[in-house]
């Protein structure tokens, strides 16, 4: 269903009027498309005080912007803040960037660099998490359409400091129009691929950086699934469209589009993982977890049966047959789990404690797998949390509700399934090495949860 509200407010009329009423007025975002795959303008490269860090510079210059110290108009803005260790630094990061938030463009992005917290230095701990209450408060002051985000690199783990080349690909993401509906996040870059000094694993070719890869994508019938394996496909992965045999016709439909497989198949199936590791002779490079369903109602009327009904598709089956294709070898060395979790999970949703508790459960499962999944298998572990986003689902909300959905975030409107695609390939991409064991919002910084 349209958003004739964000139409409105991109009249004259429409401005004029909100802007009396003090109603919100968000600015349409630019999405990533094959004529206008990068932000417009150049890239401002600032740093509060000594950097801690080596090859920022020449990892910013993979984002596809002119890299400068000096811009009227940036169309985004990194500010290296590692070397930030005590809360006098602080007043640096003020120094940098007061004079030059005005003048992000349209669209913008601000991305912070940082170090993870010390637990041996708590004026060092104090300093660096200061910056993610400072990047979650300017996420939510910037509009315009503009994004903030704190990325940690691990510094303080590093002997002799760390090389900023392993960010590459979360800094590409975070610094183009992929990450529409990405804000006020914290993402924290583990130190195993930069304690081995393998940083990533190489693309051969940037704009199809997931060729010769296999991904399965469950629940791919229809939205936000569809989108997910409509953007991997686009990246060069050969796709494997999985859903309920009763999705069938659209699930065939959806894989003839994109050239993919489609995989007739309930997940709960006891003999899920063997038919997946079948599907997938040579391996799966990528595995997504997307299939999810919901029923709705306060505990005290929900029966046990629509308990267990959502805690068996959205969070026991994706338990079992990660296991179990991880224990087969399924998922290749080098390979990416993605999982959906959700912001319900983070915040907790009225009505919804059996679907709340299984998309904590998701965020549960990645902590703990990611870090030991990397050791073992040499597989990633990540999970995207979408929060109000446009699809059959929420277009059947009663009207009221759905209009707070949609304004009750940083960017004052709802978002689209291919914003949660974008982040889902991030993740499955060959050079997120050091991308581990995070939870990701796309949810337009939702006013909602942390």
């Amino acid at each position: 269903m349209a958003d004739r509200y964000l139409h409105l407010t991109g009249t004259p009329p429409g401005r004029f009027l909100t802007r009396r009423l003090g109603l919100p007025q968000p600015a349409p975002l630019r999405r990533w498309t094959l004529e206008t795959p990068h932000l417009d303008g150049p890239l401002l490269h600032l740093t509060a005080g000594a950097s801690a860090v080596t090859g920022v510079a020449e990892a910013l210059r993979t984002s596809g912007l002119t890299v400068t110290e000096r811009a009227d108009r940036p169309a985004a803005i990194v500010l290296d803040a590692t070397g930030v260790a005590t809360a006098a630094g602080l007043g640096d990061v003020h120094a940098a960037l007061h004079p030059v938030v005005r003048s992000l463009a349209p669209g913008g992005r601000i991305v912070v660099l940082g170090t993870v917290p010390s637990p041996d230095d708590h004026h060092q701990a104090a300093a660096q998490q200061a910056l993610e209450g400072f990047v979650r408060s300017l996420g939510k002051e910037i509009g315009r359409g503009s994004t903030v985000q704190l990325v940690r690199i691990p510094v303080a783990r590093i002997p002799g400091g760390a090389n900023a080349h392993a960010a590459g690909s979360t800094l590409r993401f975070l610094l183009s129009p992929r990450s529409a509906y990405v804000s006020g996040q914290v993402i924290e870059l583990t130190s195993a691929a930069l304690d081995s000094g393998s940083g990533s694993d190489p693309v051969a070719d940037p704009a199809a950086p997931l060729t010769g890869r296999t991904a399965l994508v469950t629940g791919a019938a229809r939205g936000i699934g569809a989108a997910v394996a409509s953007v991997l496909a686009r990246d060069g992965a050969r796709v494997i469209a999985l859903d309920v045999p009763g999705a069938r016709e659209e699930l065939e439909r959806t894989a003839d589009r994109l050239g993919a497989t489609a995989l007739p198949l309930d997940i709960t199936a006891p003999d899920a993982a063997d038919r997946i590791a079948a599907a997938a002779p040579d391996g799966l490079g990528v595995l997504v977890h997307n299939a999810g369903i919901t029923r709705d109602r306060r505990l005290a009327n929900m029966p046990a049966d629509r308990w267990a009904s959502v805690i068996e598709v959205n969070l026991d089956s994706v338990l079992r047959t990660t296991d179990e294709l991880l224990k087969a070898g399924t998922i290749t060395r080098g390979g990416r789990i993605v999982a959906t979790a959700s912001i319900a999970g983070i915040a907790g949703n009225t009505g919804q404690t059996n679907y709340a508790a299984s998309k904590a459960g998701i965020i549960g499962l990645v902590r703990s797998l990611g870090p030991r999944a990397a050791a073992e298998h040499g597989v990633t572990v990540n999970a995207v949390a979408p929060g109000f986003i446009e699809t059959k689902m929420t277009a059947a909300v009663p009207l009221f509700i759905r209009e707070a959905g949609r304004r009750m975030n940083s960017l004052s409107q709802g978002g689209l399934p291919v914003d949660v695609a974008e982040a889902v390939a991030w993740f499955a991409q060959p050079d997120s090495t050091a991308v581990n064991g995070q939870v990701l919002r796309v949810c337009g910084q939702s006013l909602l949860g942390a």
